[in-house]
């Protein structure tokens, strides 16, 4: 694996084991933001009524997934877990398009469009092939 391959895993694959973690010691918070947007997908998705339960649950997974993607273990498999642990994080942690004040609409934004590109990244370690691949990264060399 090459340094950029290895550095880069770290990056993505570390800030989510931080967050997850963080969200495993201590859900309240993030349940209470999450609430809402919990509400609208149980109208469509089965959900167990515990915001805790489903915050903690998350946030094991992006520890778990962050810290084998960190570590250039299952890269893309990892990615996939994580991508798909991001998406509702991102449309319950930062709805901007709920929020009227201008400064907290534009700062959500941001951290909508930061959580995006987390996601663009994920989407290119899970889609990229082993062949040519860098090694445990799955990100291709050309």
């Amino acid at each position: 694996m090459n340094i950029l391959g290895r550095l880069g895993g770290a990056l993505l694959g570390g800030s989510f084991a931080v967050f997850g973690y963080g969200a495993v010691r201590d859900p309240a918070a993030l349940a209470k933001l999450a609430g809402p947007a919990l509400e609208e997908i149980r109208k469509v998705v089965p959900l167990p009524k515990d915001d805790e339960l489903l915050v903690r649950v998350n946030g094991a997974v992006q520890t778990g997934a962050g810290a084998a993607l960190a570590i250039g273990l299952f890269p893309r498999t990892s990615a996939l877990a994580l991508a798909g642990s991001l998406i509702p994080t991102t449309y319950a942690g930062h709805p901007f398009w709920t929020i009227e004040d201008p400064a907290q609409r534009k700062a959500q934004r941001t951290q909508f469009l930061k959580n995006a590109a987390m996601l663009g990244g994920l989407l290119v370690v899970a889609g990229a092939g082993r062949k040519g691949a860098a090694s445990g990264t799955g990100i291709s060399a050309g």
